[in-house]
């Protein structure tokens, strides 16, 4: 049985037992470029105080083999104490040890570990490490938990004519034998987590400048900053961009928080294949290369580069230097990283939306997560490391940043930060809980925040506010009162939330437009709240609860204002007000009060004057996610195509050249997977035989229209490859992927099945390739794969690595699904089959049937919501 999942007592039993003082870690990587070469040499010694004599404990090591296993210059047989992932250590002294570990570590092709990547376009190999939450043991042996932080010595031999980073600046470079390969040196790091330790390595471009700043104390802090993507991509990188987001934020955050940049240099990683948007290692960030953008890319796009610049940044402080002791606190860097993130982008940078964005994007995955059955509070409960992987997801992120936002509206945003300034001069290089940061802002906002915590942070699921209102015959308020349904989602009891709340009064102004008239500010607490502010005004055209996004929770409109939205939605000009109102509506559709129809109809009538790209996109994508999801079969066709026309309608009159027209040929492309009829316009598009004045039909749109064509059975086998041959890159790998996958031939679904559940050829990025082209499809392609899918799963999840089973598991669920007339939602054979699995298999992994809960959950409302709009 595989001992990989540690668990929470585990780590505390060791953190009781150990304080660990250093590493030395040794990486031989000069075979990475040869394809035949599964593993690399090894070493870590490990330094370490231990509380009692005699005592055991354990290392922690995913590896190909150990070789060799020395605690206080004492050798032991591997085959002795090597248990499956772990190394046994005993009749430690108290006081100081020494271990070391020798062995082999394995190449990944997951995004865990160490990843090997072989650029199609050159033929160079790329490496680069991503850990989190425990991926480190992948590299190196060592004490796998957070709060066992640690300095790191990395030392790495790797072809010469490579560039090599680690976390600490390069301190020595030696060629070895016949040049051909070197030896690189790097400095020791500050006190830090094993997850954050990294190490890039390859034939990377890079691109360098420098950040100052004087310090308070008379002197300058000077920061190397660098840039690094893979050498294919050089010609379409922009390190210029990437350094002025990197210098604001470093302004930005040294002025709120008042403590140094703690990790000397400041390098960023665009690399392949990765699992993550990016990663905070402390002086060597790693991102995803989708932010390096070889074709057009909107404003939107470099928005959400930007937010992830800050949000990395951020957890220099919130993550790096004060880090959480167990995966449990999770949110206390990845919460404050979220909102600090959007933050710092609205104040620091050009972009004036970034609210808008976080409305848009961050709070609706925050609003899907917290409904579904798994729902958790902030503070999380992980037992173990399987949990803490899943805990990556939108309650963590986008809930505890909405409510870190609802914080500073209750609290001040002055108290919110000398808290955080308290929290780091206290607990640096430290580990932190939940109690830690309530006393810092207890002192710094002079309240007991106990209660508020308890409500917010350790109370799940998502409050519901909405008006009741009581108008006289004149027009005015008689009374108005918001009411707050908070149930728990495990006991079904009330538990209102506090809430800050400002209602938004909006009005038609002469020439037509949808404009606030006024707002009043209140604090919501129980389950009726009174607005005696109201009592006597005008009924505005629109009443607007959470007017500026201050609180978190699901809102229904009063019919009143409903009625004003449905008809006149697009002449409501504040762009978060109307961020908000869209994200009301969308949750209304996801529950079944606002049909898909309706829904649609009402973005085909206010998509076209939207001028927000971000905004655009979204709207867009779930239109098209309602049409196909949560509309009845019976209609599904008709609407499908009035959306394309409209959609291809504004393709043909969008302003030439600009972000809105490449939003609309996207969406054309994306809507052209699911019928054959547009086919003379995707065609015409990548022909130039239909051309719009402005638009560049470019590799990556290439693609989309492919992919479209393929799906509805329009493109062949030898149209694909053509255009692989003229795109032999990393993305047009996956391009060509998706677009192979998507042929509705019964051989070619078959084949992309067995590839993806029932071997391990794929990387972690073309595993995602062919689940997403497999999925285009009809029922008689799909359909004939749902025994074999729940079948498959035990298996799927004991031969892969959690990355990589999640992935099938969450991506090949038969989600797309109709309800039949008369039927209940709940008797699909779909859902039947989940729950005989579930019912069946109540040993399986919890990570496992996490998975298969909550796509149960999907699949069930999205019936449900068809069965509404009948």
């Amino acid at each position: 049985m595989s001992n990989q999942n540690l668990s929470r007592e585990e780590a505390a039993d060791r953190s009781r037992l150990l304080t660990v003082d250093s590493y030395d870690v040794d990486l031989d990587l000069g075979n990475a470029a040869d394809p035949a070469a599964t593993g690399f040499r090894s070493r870590s010694t490990i330094r370490f105080s231990c509380s009692e004599a005699g005592a055991s404990t354990f290392l922690d090591f995913i590896h190909g083999g150990v070789d060799a296993v020395v605690v206080n210059g004492m050798s032991y047989d591997p085959a002795e104490t090597v248990v499956g992932s772990r190394i046994q250590l005993h009749n430690l002294q108290a006081g100081a040890n020494t271990v070391s570990i020798q062995g082999t570590a394995l190449y990944s092709r997951s995004g865990e570990g160490l990843h090997r990547f072989s650029d199609p376009a050159d033929g160079r190999t790329y490496l680069y490490t991503q850990y989190e939450p425990a991926d480190a043991r992948r590299v190196f042996a060592n004490f796998e938990q957070p709060d066992l932080k640690a300095s790191f010595t990395f030392h790495v031999n790797a072809p010469s004519d490579w560039e090599v980073a680690s976390n600490g600046v390069e301190a020595a470079r030696t060629p070895l034998e016949d040049g051909s390969l070197s030896r690189w040196d790097f400095s020791p790091t500050q006190r830090i987590s094993t997850y954050i330790t990294t190490v890039l390595a390859g034939p990377y471009f890079k691109a360098s400048d420098s950040w100052s700043m004087g310090l308070s104390n008379g002197t300058e802090l000077v920061v190397p900053l660098g840039a690094y993507c893979r050498a294919s991509l050089a010609e379409f990188f922009d390190p210029e961009s990437i350094f002025d987001t990197t210098k604001r934020g470093l302004d930005y955050f040294h002025q709120l928080f008042a403590h140094p940049y703690p990790f000397g240099k400041y390098d960023q990683a665009f690399v392949p294949e990765y699992n993550l948007g990016a990663m905070e290692n402390p002086g060597l960030v790693t991102f995803t290369e989708a932010y390096v953008f070889r074709a057009k890319a909107t404003e939107a796009q470099y928005e959400a580069r930007a937010n992830t610049i800050m949000h990395e940044m951020a957890h220099m402080w919130f993550g790096d230097l004060v880090t959480m002791r167990w995966w449990d606190d999770l949110w206390l860097k990845e919460s404050f990283a979220d909102y600090m993130g959007a933050l710092a982008v609205d104040e620091a940078t050009d972009w004036t939306n970034s609210w808008v964005s976080f409305a848009n994007r961050r709070k609706a995955w925050a609003y899907v997560q917290d409904q579904l059955p798994t729902t958790h509070p902030i503070v999380a409960d992980i037992p173990n490391l399987e949990a803490a992987k899943q805990n990556f997801d939108g309650i963590t992120y986008a809930k505890g940043a909405s409510v870190l936002k609802q914080l500073v509206a209750y609290v001040g945003f002055e108290a919110f930060i000398n808290a955080a300034r308290t929290y780091f001069a206290r607990h640096a290089y430290g580990n932190t809980t939940l109690d830690d940061f309530l006393e810092v802002l207890g002192e710094a906002s002079g309240r007991d925040m106990r209660q508020w915590s308890q409500l917010w942070l350790q109370t799940a699921g998502v409050p519901v506010l909405e008006i009741d209102a009581v108008t006289a015959p004149d027009g005015t308020w008689e009374t108005v009162t918001v009411l707050q349904d908070a149930p728990d989602p495990v006991s079904g009891e009330q538990v209102p939330r506090p809430h800050r709340l400002r209602l938004g009064l909006y009005d038609f102004t002469p020439e037509g437009s949808l404009e606030r008239t006024g707002s009043v500010e209140l604090d919501v607490a129980g389950r009726r709240t009174p607005v005696t502010e109201l009592e006597g005004l005008n009924r505005p055209a629109l009443l607007l609860p959470n007017d500026g996004d201050l609180t978190y929770a699901k809102i229904r409109f009063d019919p009143v204002s409903l009625a004003t939205l449905l008809n006149s939605l697009p002449r409501l000009r504040d762009p978060l007000a109307r961020a908000i109102c869209l994200s009301v509506l969308w949750n209304s559709v996801r529950d079944g009060v606002l049909s898909a129809h309706d829904y649609v109809r009402l973005i085909i009538r206010t998509a076209p004057t939207e001028t927000g790209a971000g905004v655009l996109q979204a709207l867009l994508e779930n239109a098209r996610f309602a049409v196909e999801r949560y509309a009845p079969q019976e209609i599904r066709g008709e609407l499908r195509a009035q959306l394309f026309a409209a959609v291809a309608a504004q393709l043909a009159d969008a302003v030439p050249g600009s972000d809105l027209q490449l939003i609309w040929a996207r969406a054309a492309a994306a809507l052209g997977r699911r019928s054959s009829s547009h086919e003379s316009l995707l065609r015409g598009l990548l022909s130039g035989e239909v051309s719009y004045p402005g638009l560049t039909v470019d590799t990556d749109l290439r693609w989309k229209l492919w992919q479209a064509l393929a799906g509805t059975g329009s493109a062949g086998t030898a149209e694909l490859e053509a255009e692989l041959g003229n795109d032999n890159t990393a993305a047009g790998r996956v391009g060509y992927t998706v677009a192979a996958a998507a042929l509705p031939d019964p051989a070619v679904k078959a084949d992309a099945w067995r590839t993806a559940v029932h071997t391990k050829e794929l990387s972690n990025e073309l595993l995602s390739a062919t689940i997403e082209g497999f999925s285009i499809g009809g029922h008689d392609l799909l359909d004939p794969f749902i025994s074999d899918y729940f079948a498959s799963l035990t298996g799927v999840w004991a031969s892969r690595s959690i990355e990589l089973a999640s992935r099938v598991v969450a991506g090949l669920y038969p989600a797309a699904q109709d309800l039949p007339p008369h039927m209940v939602p709940a008797d699909h054979p779909v859902l039947e089959l989940g729950q005989e699995w579930l019912e069946t298999n109540p040993g399986a992994p919890a990570a496992l049937r996490r998975i298969i809960l909550e796509q149960q959950d999907h699949l069930l409302r999205s019936l449900k919501a068809q069965a509404a709009a009948r």
